[in-house]
């Protein structure tokens, strides 16, 4: 069976990595929960609402649930209103964007730039300074609060 990651045209750069293997689809049902395997290897999508981490406000970093690469950092979530965690910008070089044609209508899909597992969408009205709205799946995403600095 071929991988999401496979046959991910938006995926270039997991090619870059060479160290990178590509796991198993049992292997990806072992690693994540049902819905974190719907969302990120079905290309799936969380009900509005859902996901503890759309209240999640302190600082740190929100990454791919799948492998861990840090994609957001918590400095550019906003509140969209729309039920699931918004940023107006990911992290360099974390995500991947891929045509969806899905549901009738043309969007931008975001995926992991290291495992290829699905993310959500980004959309055209978003906050300053981009203008951009991340609009991702909670369960797709884990938080890593910042760790308080030594002084």
């Amino acid at each position: 069976m071929t991988s999401l990651r496979e046959s991910r045209e938006g995926a270039e750069a997991l090619a870059e990595d060479p160290s990178q293997e590509s796991e198993t689809d049992a292997e990806w049902r072992a690693q994540l929960t049902p819905q974190q395997y719907e969302i990120l290897r079905q290309q799936g999508t969380e009900r509005p609402g859902s996901s503890p981490l759309l209240n999640e406000h302190r600082k740190g970093i929100f990454a791919c649930a799948g492998c861990d690469l840090p994609l957001f950092s918590s400095e550019t979530k906003f509140e969209s209103g729309t039920g699931w965690p918004s940023f107006y910008q990911p992290l360099e070089n974390a995500v991947g964007k891929t045509e969806d044609r899905t549901l009738g209508m043309l969007r931008t899909e975001i995926h992991c730039r290291r495992c290829g597992g699905h993310l959500g969408h980004v959309f055209d009205d978003g906050p300053k300074p981009t203008g951009l709205r991340y609009c991702m799946d909670g369960f797709a995403l884990v938080f890593h609060p910042a760790t308080p600095s030594a002084t």
